[in-house]
């Protein structure tokens, strides 16, 4: 469970993230590292220390609960999403709460079920304020949501060809300097109207 939640980690974030684990421990007077204190590092070192001393007045907490409560509940209903591993409100860096999932195994591939869903997943929280508290009390909260959502849908159908209007094929060039693995350019090898579809899209 561990391991499935730490994809990408260096031998230095995983050596800070036992670190972490044993310094908690330490604190909750255990004698062991438990599968809790691993759980919370994790957090820690992903997405920063709790801020607990934040002041949250308690509509926004009703407003964050309710938008990660619909992350959670579309994540958990869809098929193809992964299953959600934990929900909190609590701050962490510049974030009120999240949704964290877990795959069940390691893919290199995502299909387009799973990016629908994924999709679908990202966008819950928005709907789930608008369906609470009414269109004109929807947050700002969504902003990461919504940037995740567009940039998937643009990338199926300019990288992936999982457009059916578009067909199977790739949009725009882009020029990479492999070396410091950082994108640089994206030169347009499509007309003016063919933007616009894959706009509609």
């Amino acid at each position: 469970r561990i391991s499935k939640q730490t994809p990408g980690f260096s031998g230095a974030d995983l050596s800070n993230l036992v670190n972490e684990a044993a310094i908690l421990a330490a604190r909750r007077k255990n004698k062991h590292i438990s599968y809790d204190e691993f759980a919370e590092s994790i957090d820690r070192v992903s997405f920063g220390p709790a801020r607990r001393s934040r002041i949250v007045t308690a509509k926004e907490k009703e407003l964050t609960a309710y938008h990660e409560a619909g992350h959670a509940l579309v994540g958990h209903l869809l098929p193809h999403a992964d299953p959600v591993e934990k929900v909190t409100i609590i701050s962490r860096g510049a974030m009120g709460g999240y949704t964290k999932t877990l795959p069940e195994d390691d893919r290199h591939m995502l299909t387009v079920n799973e990016f629908m869903d994924k999709m679908a997943m990202a966008m819950g929280g928005r709907v789930a304020e608008e369906t609470t508290f009414g269109t004109k009390e929807v947050t700002t909260g969504a902003s990461n949501d919504l940037e995740q959502a567009t940039s998937m849908a643009r990338t199926m159908v300019t990288r992936y060809g999982m457009s059916e209007k578009l067909g199977p094929r790739t949009f725009g060039k882009r020029e990479e300097l492999v070396f410091l693995g950082r994108e640089i350019s994206e030169q347009r090898d499509y007309s003016d109207e063919v933007a616009e579809t894959i706009d509609d899209e």
